[in-house]
């Protein structure tokens, strides 16, 4: 057995969709259809992400559930997805940490973590 897509549910279908496909640099594995859609790793090496349109945003506590993007330039990736459409999540660091958490266009948290 093996996890063939983690799946986000959204209630900013379009939005979230460009803003993870130029995040990974994923391609839709099929066109959009009814609010769902698979991006996919052109080169085959990660997960899939599948986005699911909900009808309404989410409120009250985040999901248990968040990616880490491993990167080796932290602070260009950082910048990068900012300029994308995320946005700095107030998180109360510790000196050592090797993370930063932003929150994708639709409030979802993420961490891009520096390897």
């Amino acid at each position: 057995m093996r996890i063939g897509s983690i799946v986000i549910r959204c209630y900013e279908f379009e939005r979230m969709m460009k803003f993870w496909q130029d995040a990974l640099h994923y391609i839709p594995r099929e066109p959009a259809s009814n609010g769902w859609v698979v991006l996919t790793d052109p080169e085959r090496k990660g997960p899939n992400i599948s986005l699911d349109k909900v009808p309404e945003r989410h409120s009250g506590k985040r999901c248990r559930l968040h990616l880490d993007l491993y990167t080796n330039n932290q602070k260009q990736e950082v910048e990068r997805l900012v300029k994308l459409g995320a946005s700095r999540y107030p998180w109360r660091y510790k000196p050592d940490d090797d993370f930063i958490v932003l929150e994708d266009p639709d409030g979802n948290l993420f961490c891009v973590v520096q390897k």
